[in-house]
């Protein structure tokens, strides 16, 4: 027979059960929103109303998304981005990132898109989504004349700069025989931004620097000793230019694209490929 004091026991035991259960369906309802769910939700309508969209992009990235000697952005990247959402009726915030955390960045929420020699590969696929290809280029190794450097190589137990997180980083580990075989070490020196690596291979520091050839040209064009340099090509396929977005901006993503068309179609691509790459 049940006794008084033990029915108020279980009965207590009951209670605290229920609301243990309680509680956690109410955390679980709470709780943030993950990546995931930010990925699924397409933003274009928001973006649309506010007339406003934020770019990521790393602000030293010469030629297609600097700062000139008085602090203001330029580059291929930013007039292009800035005529497309002009025409789209919406300003674009430009907010500089940490290259290396981009994606994370994008799928965050932080920044509603990349747009800055952004290349199309593999890897980033599984994260983001990409527009359409608005530009081709090659990457290369930027090595100071003089070295014995005429080749890949020559780059025979020397030392590579790379910029942590850049497409030539991840075409330089998935194509070791093209390159990082011959480096020292097989392993490159990593910088977070190219002008730092610009710094050392100037310093003696590394011995090459791989590098989009957009980029190769303009930097040592804009050198006072260019004739030091010297630009080798190797094995490497073109890298394609896109810009990335969350895989549930579609709309974004079909509205981006549309421009693009048109604005190669109308020649305003070619130009601009013109003003900052001619001098290659």
């Amino acid at each position: 027979m049940i006794t008084m004091k033990k029915k108020i026991i279980v009965n207590t035991a009951v209670i605290v059960v229920f609301l243990a259960v309680v509680a956690g369906c109410v955390a679980f309802l709470s709780k943030p929103k993950s990546d995931n769910d930010a990925n699924t939700k397409d933003n274009w309508t928001k973006i649309q109303q506010e007339k406003v969209i934020t770019i990521g992009l790393d602000d030293t990235f010469v030629p297609m998304g600097f700062r000139d000697s008085s602090g203001k952005l330029e580059g291929f990247d930013i007039d292009l981005a800035d005529k497309v959402f002009s025409d789209l009726g919406i300003k674009v915030n430009w907010q500089p990132i940490d290259w290396s955390m981009k994606e994370t960045e994008l799928n965050t929420g932080n920044i509603d898109a990349i747009w800055n020699g952004y290349t199309k590969t593999p890897a980033r696929a599984k994260q983001v989504a990409f527009s359409q290809v608005y530009h081709k280029v090659a990457l290369s190794v930027v090595v100071k004349k003089g070295q014995g450097i005429n080749k890949f190589s020559d780059m025979s137990g020397k030392v590579l700069g790379v910029q942590t997180g850049s497409s030539g980083e991840s075409s330089l580990n998935d194509q070791p025989r093209v390159l990082k075989q011959y480096i020292k070490g097989q392993k490159p020196v990593e910088y977070d931004t190219f002008d730092k690596a610009f710094t050392d291979l100037n310093a003696n520091r590394i011995d090459g620097l791989l590098v989009d050839e957009d980029y190769a040209r303009y930097y040592i064009n804009h050198q006072a000793n260019p004739a030091d340099y010297e630009i080798l090509k190797g094995g490497f396929p073109e890298t394609e230019d896109v810009v990335g977005f969350r895989k549930g901006d579609v709309e974004l993503k079909e509205a981006v694209n549309k421009e693009l068309t048109k604005l190669t179609k109308n020649g305003f691509v070619s130009a601009l490929e013109n003003k900052w790459f001619a001098q290659n």
